[in-house]
C-alpha cells in the first residue's frame, strides 16, 4: 500500500470532523468522493478504518494506531510546502555563519531560534573561529555571515551591521602569584604578567587592542583559554558575559586599577561580502540581530 498526500489528507479529515460530509466541507468535496476515497484506502490496506453510522463515523483500532504517523507525515508535507515556497522566493537553503568565540552568543542564538521558527528547513551552520580565522571564513565565501568585534578600519569589502557591545575585563585566578604580591595596580603593571591569548594559530593578530602583556601564550579555543585563566597560568582580558558567573562565584578575580577602569568596551558587528547578494534568511538574522 503506498500512502500519497492525499489519502493521508482525507484520512486525518475525517477523524477530525466525525463525518464523511464533514470532512467533504472542509476539504471542499462532495460526500461522495471522501467516502469513495476512504473505501479505496480501506479496500488497499485490507481492513476498516472507520465504523460507519447514520450521521457520523468512528475510528477502528487500527485507524487510531495509523493517526500519530499520518498525523507527523502530514505535519512534515506542511514544512516542506512552505520550504518549497520560500526557496522560489529567494530563501537559501543554508546558512552559515562564522562567530568568535569571546562574544555573548546569548542574542545570536536567540535570534537563530526566531530563524528556525520561521523556516524549519534551513540548514544553519555555526562555526567558531578566533576572530581573524572567522574573517577568513567570510572573505572565502566558506561563511555567509560572521559575527565578531568591530576592526580598527572599516573595510570595503565588507557590509556591517552593530548589534551590541562586549566588555572585555582583565581577571586572574584569586590563587596566583601576583594577587598575593599585590603586585598589580596600574594597568601596566600587566606587562610583566604573562597573558593568555584566544588567537589565531596562522593568521597575525589584527586588532592589537587587548594585547598588553609582554609575554604571552594562545589557544584557539576559548574554553581552553578560560580554563587556562582559572588554573593560574596567567591573565585574560575575557568578556564580561562569558565570565560573569566565574567573577560572582569567586573561581575569578576582576582587577582593579588606579589609572583606568578595567573594561575594554568593543563594538560587536555582523558582517557580510558585499560582492554577495544577501539572501532572504541572512537579511532577517541581521534584522533580527540589529533589532535587538
Amino acid at each position: 500500500m503506498n500512502f500519497s498526500s492525499d489519502n493521508i489528507q482525507l484520512f486525518l479529515s475525517v477523524l477530525d470532523q466525525g463525518s464523511f460530509s464533514a470532512a467533504a466541507r472542509t476539504l471542499k468535496r462532495v460526500p461522495s468522493a471522501v467516502s469513495m476515497g476512504i473505501g479505496n484506502l480501506e479496500a488497499e490496506l485490507g481492513y476498516s478504518l472507520f465504523e460507519r453510522g447514520a450521521r457520523e463515523v468512528r475510528p477502528t483500532a487500527q485507524a487510531l494506531a495509523l493517526e500519530p504517523h499520518a498525523r507527523l507525515i502530514a505535519e512534515q508535507l506542511g514544512l516542506l510546502q512552505v520550504h518549497a515556497l520560500e526557496l522560489s522566493r529567494g530563501l537559501e537553503s543554508s546558512l552559515t555563519l562564522a562567530v568568535a568565540p569571546d562574544i555573548d552568543h546569548g542574542p545570536l542564538l536567540a535570534a537563530i531560534a526566531r530563524l528556525g521558527e520561521r523556516y524549519p528547513l534551513l540548514d544553519i551552520t555555526l562555526l567558531s573561529a578566533p576572530q581573524e580565522e572567522a574573517l577568513q571564513l567570510l572573505d572565502s565565501g566558506r561563511a555567509d555571515l560572521c559575527v565578531a568585534f568591530a576592526g580598527l578600519q572599516v573595510e570595503s569589502h565588507r557590509g556591517f551591521q552593530f548589534i551590541g557591545e562586549e566588555s572585555l575585563v582583565a581577571t586572574l585566578a584569586p590563587t596566583h602569584p601576583a594577587l598575593d604580591g599585590g603586585a598589580i595596580h596600574y594597568l601596566e603593571d600587566l606587562t610583566r604578567v604573562r597573558q593568555i591569548l584566544v588567537r589565531s594559530r596562522d593568521l597575525p593578530l589584527a586588532d592589537p587592542r587587548p594585547l598588553i602583556g609582554a609575554a604571552h601564550w594562545s589557544t584557539d579555543s576559548f574554553d581552553l583559554a578560560l580554563q587556562m585563566v582559572e588554573a593560574g597560568l596567567g591573565w585574560g582580558d575575557l568578556p564580561l558575559s562569558r565570565v560573569a558567573p566565574l567573577l560572582a562565584s569567586g573561581r575569578l578575580v576582576r582587577l582593579h586599577f588606579r589609572n583606568t577602569r578595567n573594561a575594554l568596551q568593543l563594538p560587536v558587528h555582523i558582517l557580510w561580502r558585499k560582492q554577495q547578494p544577501l539572501q532572504q534568511a541572512a537579511r532577517r538574522l541581521i534584522e533580527q540581530l540589529a533589532a535587538c
